[in-house]
């Protein structure tokens, strides 16, 4: 019997052809693959057993099964023996299990005897019925039976189901009671309805009509498993489709499966397998081949989706989707390990496995890329003051967004060695959390990515024709590197160590940029003034300084630094050598040309206006010369 589904109903329904319920033969006969009427009964009898109780177990057993065959009356027909009259369904059952011992005893005692050929019409006639109950509970508790109610029945402790090969106890309220007593209505009814067909599967192999009740399981629950993925948003893609997608459609299917294989996992297949494992507790082996065929093609189609994605979208900003399918696919592995635990569904588990090494693989093939794309950027453009590279904001805003996945990254990059025969110098990273033990793999993969830049950095230095602006535009590229590891995970990967080696770079940039900008300056003033020097010479070194101070003065206010903090370190730094050194000169000197003519233009500038320069530099605007040639600055006066 084939099964389909109808939108409209929701709910499954025989093909066209067949009746509303479900059409079996009634000419089926035993199953003995599954089990054999001939097998010994389960337990043995307290008195000896003998024909004239055979004969009466078949009578008894004639009246009650022909009340309730499909030609009877139409009450019986389209009601449910389950539903309508659960102390029958019980008395039914144990008519079912009465005869099959009676046949029992008949084959080996009187295999001549007419009640066995009746005791056989009326097993067939008796399975045929129970199919159609098994069917109609399945039907009928749908919603009730679905994995999402069945596994939160389970987890809150009240999924204890009888054990017992009867339908339910002796009184319904017990079973009831069983199934815990804050449960809902619903969940109660789920329980009766799992135990019911529990019972019926168990008669119905025990009687070797098992394959008969297996086959109607697996169509009618795989059915079940199919709809809740396609709800869930899950489809069958292929390479091809997925390659055709733009960013924002890829974006929201990986969103998608993100939130639905947690749902899949924890409630949807976990929940069948409890029904699966419940429904058909008395065979291993048949439990275990229907939860396989039930889920193997849903589940597989599932897990491979991170793999499809990891093989055809290798862009660099696809890493961070990347991490978080294997993080989903990591942290669900000890449910997927439990509910896939045998042999027949190993296929499922290495699928899922695949995929995760797959997305693993990728993520660090795209951090490998990364670093060589910032090795291979050809780039001759400067940046005009030595500002802030673009490289240096697009690699760090990418290297701080890897930080934000810092424990996801860790799992994937552990025990697998940088890229390349580039390895972290030893003095490079040392972080004083890991001094017992051995660096973090995440932490040496960042600072590895972080090296790269600053080396491609020192290259691109290296194109300033000043060599004090190469200078600045390294300290100005490092403290952004830094800001930027401030205000990020990046400090918890890299440690304080990591920054305080850094920064002390920065003061060593700093210095050789005003050592090599500023020298031309600072060595137009004598080195001593306790030397007597003539007016020709005073007035040399007055000149020598305006020119050199207006050189530096001019290039340098069209040069960047565009951290506040670092920008008045370094005018400070400056003042402090050159404001005393140029005062002293001054106000030493400057009486030995009291008798000058314009004495304004040989001596432009004032100690105290010094500052008021210094303060123009690293905004990158332009001043015209006539600027200083004006000394609106400037307020000298000859010293008393």
């Amino acid at each position: 019997m084939v099964l389909s589904e109808t939108s409209k109903s929701n709910s499954l329904v025989p093909r066209k052809g067949l009746s509303p319920a479900l059409h079996f033969s009634s000419s089926k006969q035993p199953n003995s693959s599954v089990s054999s009427p001939s097998s010994p009964v389960a337990s043995s009898p307290r008195h000896p057993f003998s024909e004239l109780m055979a004969v009466e177990s078949i009578e008894n057993a004639e009246s009650i099964i022909t009340k309730w065959v499909a030609n009877s009356s139409s009450l019986t027909r389209v009601t449910s023996l389950f539903y309508q009259n659960r102390k029958e369904a019980r008395e039914y059952l144990k008519c079912v299990r009465d005869l099959r011992r009676a046949m029992h005893f008949l084959v080996a005692q009187n295999s001549a005897s007419d009640k066995l050929v009746l005791a056989q019409k009326l097993m067939q006639m008796a399975m045929k019925r129970l199919e159609k109950e098994f069917y109609q509970i399945l039907l009928s508790n749908r919603e009730q039976l679905d994995p999402e109610s069945v596994s939160s029945l389970s987890s809150d402790g009240s999924g204890c189901f009888d054990d017992d090969h009867e339908i339910v106890p002796e009184d319904d309220q017990a079973e009831l009671k069983k199934a815990g007593e804050s449960i809902t209505e619903v969940e109660r009814v789920s329980a009766l309805a799992m135990s019911d067909l529990k019972a019926i599967a168990e008669s119905m192999s025990s009687c070797g009509y098992g394959k008969e009740c297996v086959k109607i399981y697996k169509l009618f629950r795989k059915s079940i498993v199919d709809r809740g993925l396609y709800l869930l948003g899950i489809e069958k893609l292929r390479s091809s489709q997925i390659n055709k997608m733009n960013q924002e459609a890829l974006e929201h299917t990986i969103k998608n499966w993100l939130n639905a294989v947690k749902i899949a996992v924890e409630a949807l297949f976990t929940g069948e397998k409890i029904l699966c494992d419940h429904v058909f507790a008395a065979s291993e082996t048949i439990r275990d081949a229907c939860y396989a065929e039930i889920t193997m093609e849903a589940a597989k189609n599932l897990f491979r989706f991170p793999e499809l994605i990891a093989k055809n979208k290798r862009v660099p900003e696809m890493i961070f989707r990347l991490i978080e399918l294997h993080e989903a696919i990591s942290k669900l592995w000890p449910d997927i390990e439990t509910i896939f635990n045998v042999e027949l569904t190993s296929a499922i588990k290495l699928q899922a496995l695949a995929s995760m090494h797959k997305v693993g693989e990728s993520v660090r093939t795209l951090l490998t890329n990364f670093g060589s794309s910032i090795q291979k950027d050809s780039s001759k453009s400067l940046v005009p003051g030595g500002g802030i590279f673009p490289l240096t904001r697009s690699a760090m805003n990418y290297i701080s967004s890897l930080a934000d996945y810092g424990a996801m990254l860790s799992d994937i990059v552990a025990d697998h060695p940088l890229p390349g025969n580039s390895p972290l110098p030893e003095s490079y990273f040392e972080n004083p959390t890991s001094i017992d033990g051995p660096k973090p793999a995440v932490s040496v993969h960042i600072a590895w990515l972080i090296l790269v830049l600053l080396c491609k950095l020192d290259r691109k230095a290296a194109l300033y024709k000043d060599v004090s602006l190469s200078y600045l535009f390294l300290a100005n590229n490092l403290q952004f590197i830094i800001d930027q590891v401030h205000t990020s995970n990046l400090k918890y990967l890299l440690g304080d160590e990591w920054v305080s080696r850094h920064t002390k770079k920065i003061k060593q940039y700093a210095l050789s940029y005003e050592s090599v900008a500023w020298n031309k300056v600072f060595t137009s003033l004598p080195e001593t003034t306790s030397s007597v020097l003539s007016p020709e010479v005073v007035k040399d070194c007055f000149r020598r300084f305006n020119a050199a101070f207006e050189e530096a003065y001019m290039k340098q206010t069209l040069w960047i630094v565009p951290d506040g903090k670092l920008r008045d370190e370094l005018k400070v730094s400056i003042a402090r050598k050159l404001v005393p050194a140029y005062r002293q000169f001054y106000e030493t000197y400057l009486v030995t040309l009291s008798g000058e003519k314009n004495l304004e233009v040989l001596v432009r500038i004032a100690p105290d206006d010094l500052g008021n320069y210094l303060s123009d530099l690293f905004h990158g605007i332009s001043i015209s010369s006539s600027f200083l040639l004006s000394s609106s600055h400037s307020r000298w006066c000859l010293p008393r």
